[in-house]
C-alpha cells in the first residue's frame, strides 16, 4: 500500500463570517506578504486566506498583500518568490505536496529545498467525481472504463506531477495499465477544473474533497470515492474499502524566504504557533472540513525530506518520471 499525508484548503471565494473563537492577541507582523504560487480560488490561495482572516480577527497581523502567480504546480512563481523575497522579513509562501511533485516532474532547477520551511499547517484526502449526469455511476464503472480504454476517460485534476495526477496513477495501476496510458487534463487552478467537469468536457475530476465539497452537496457532482484511511463524507466509501488498496492525502503549509536571519524565522515559528493555538484556528479547520497536520520548525524540514523522496518513489513507480 502507498501511503502519504494529505491536505487540500476550501477556495479562496468562500465565504468566511467572523468566528466566535477569534480572540486579540499580540501582533507579530504590522504588514505579511502572502506569495500563492498559484491562482485564486485554489487550494493554496484557500489556506492563505484561511490564514488571513483568523490573524486578522486575533490582531496578530495588521495588513495583508497576497501575490498570486501561478503554474506548473507553483514551479512557475517559486523561482519568482526565491529571487524577490530572498532574506526579506514580513514575507511567507503557501505551498505542498502538489509542489514537490511539480518540481520532480518538471525537473525544476529551484524546489523547496530552496526555501525555509515553518511548518506543515493541514491535511486532506483526495476525491473522484463525476458530473451528476454521467451515465458513470459508481467507482467500478469508472475502474473499467480506466481498464478498457484510458485514453477515452480523461480525468480532471491540478498540475502534472502532483496528488491529483498520481492518485489516477494509482488507479490506473491498480487496474493493469500504465500510467502513461492515461488522459489527465492538468487545470492550473480549482476554478477551471471545476468548470470542466461541469460541462463534461471530461468524463471525471480529482481534487481534493474540499474543492468540490459544495458541488457534490448541491448535487452538480456524484462523488465515486476518496482516498483518505477514513471516510472523509458519509455516503461516500474510501477506495480502500473499494477493494482498491491505495491511501493518499495532499498536505499544504507555510514556507519562508531563503537566506532570512535566525530572528526572522524564529518569529515566524512564533507566529504559525500561536495562530495554530487559537480557537479560531481549530473552529476554520473544522468547518472546512481540513485535517489539523501541524508540524514545524526543524520537524517539518525532516518530514520535507522524507516526503520528497516517498513522491520521487511513487512517480517512478507509476512511470509519471
Amino acid at each position: 500500500m502507498l501511503r502519504r499525508t494529505l491536505l487540500t484548503a476550501a477556495a479562496a471565494g468562500l465565504a468566511m463570517p467572523l468566528l466566535p473563537g477569534a480572540l486579540r492577541a499580540q501582533q507579530r507582523f504590522a504588514s505579511l506578504h502572502v506569495f500563492v504560487p498559484a491562482g485564486p480560488g485554489g487550494g493554496w490561495d484557500g489556506l492563505g486566506r484561511a490564514i488571513e482572516q483568523v490573524a486578522r480577527q486575533a490582531g496578530m497581523v495588521g495588513t495583508f498583500q497576497f501575490e498570486n502567480v501561478g503554474g506548473a504546480g507553483g514551479t512557475v512563481g517559486l523561482p519568482r518568490f526565491i529571487s524577490q523575497r530572498r532574506g526579506r522579513e514580513g514575507s511567507i509562501m503557501i505551498g505542498g505536496a502538489v509542489m514537490v511533485g511539480s518540481v520532480l516532474a518538471n525537473k525544476s532547477a529551484v524546489g523547496l529545498k530552496d526555501v525555509t520551511p515553518i511548518a506543515r499547517m493541514t491535511t486532506e484526502p483526495g476525491i473522484i467525481v463525476v458530473p451528476a449526469s454521467s451515465d458513470i455511476k459508481t467507482l467500478k464503472d469508472f475502474l473499467e472504463a480506466l481498464k478498457a480504454n484510458p485514453g477515452a476517460t480523461s480525468v480532471a485534476g491540478g498540475s502534472a506531477g502532483g496528488m491529483d495526477h498520481i492518485l489516477l496513477g494509482l488507479l490506473l495501476k491498480s487496474q493493469g495499465r500504465s500510467a502513461k496510458d492515461g488522459s489527465y487534463v492538468a487545470f492550473p487552478g480549482g476554478g477551471p477544473a471545476q468548470a470542466a467537469i461541469l460541462g463534461a468536457q471530461v468524463k471525471a475530476g480529482i481534487s481534493g474533497v474540499s474543492e468540490f465539497a459544495e458541488q457534490i452537496k448541491a448535487g452538480r457532482m456524484r462523488a465515486l470515492a476518496t482516498s483518505g484511511e477514513t471516510r472523509s463524507l458519509p455516503d461516500v466509501p474510501t477506495l480502500k474499502e473499494s477493494g482498491v488498496d491505495v491511501v493518499l492525502g495532499n498536505w499544504r503549509g507555510i514556507f519562508g524566504p531563503p537566506g532570512i536571519k535566525p530572528e526572522t524565522r524564529a518569529e515566524l515559528l512564533r507566529f504559525v504557533t500561536e495562530l495554530h493555538a487559537t480557537p479560531a484556528w481549530k473552529e476554520l479547520v473544522e468547518r472546512q472540513g481540513w485535517e489539523d497536520a501541524f508540524l514545524s520548525g526543524d520537524a517539518f524540514a525532516e518530514f520535507l525530506k522524507r516526503d520528497e523522496a516517498a513522491t520521487a518513489e511513487v512517480l517512478r513507480e507509476v512511470g509519471l518520471i
